[in-house]
């Protein structure tokens, strides 16, 4: 039992804490407490474990017990079935309440505008310097599945059609089967 660890930031979802700058500031300190007490796997330690088990990325560190995900991705997005976050506001979470002005989380969406800036960096190199940025990319990402390698290829045209035309080019080079 000297290894329970609770903390007020452990709530089942559904349920949110409320504003109070005392209970805000027990959020963060009682989980870090216990992170440095038992380690950064805490929550692996079976008197501290979910009944139902958990959903997550985390992985490694100091008294992982838990088999460490085996071959399971430890990213978001993948292609293989792993977790994934759930950002519908009202669902896990309160959609807003008064602090002082409104404050609330919001879904993110993914527009043009998150591309610009990798196009405008990749449109200042220079042409030895495109095909060596295009061909470092393809080195990797021809190790990859086929329909990963077409969406990140979506990503590379957002960003700049010339930046799409030669990561396509060096993955065809490297042997992929675009």
């Amino acid at each position: 039992v000297e290894q329970a660890a609770f903390a007020p930031a452990h709530m089942v979802p559904g349920i949110a804490p409320s504003p109070d700058r005392m209970l805000q500031g027990r959020l963060f300190s009682y989980a870090d407490t216990q992170r440095y007490r038992l380690g950064a796997n805490y929550h692996q330690i079976p008197i501290n474990r979910p009944i139902s088990g958990t959903s997550n990325q985390h992985r490694d560190g100091f008294m992982a017990i838990n088999g460490n995900g085996g071959s399971a991705p430890n990213y978001w997005p993948n292609s293989f079935g792993g977790p994934h976050p759930n950002n519908l506001p009202g669902q896990t979470y309160p959609k807003n309440f008064a602090v002082s002005g409104q404050v609330g989380r919001h879904t993110y969406e993914v527009t043009d505008a998150d591309f610009e800036q990798a196009g405008v960096l990749f449109e200042m190199f220079s042409s030895e310097e495109k095909d060596r940025v295009a061909s470092n990319i393809a080195g990797g990402l021809s190790q990859a599945p086929v329909f990963i390698q077409k969406r990140q290829l979506k990503h590379f045209y957002r960003a700049s059609k010339d930046y799409g035309r030669r990561v396509e080019a060096a993955l065809k080079a490297a042997g992929s089967k675009l």
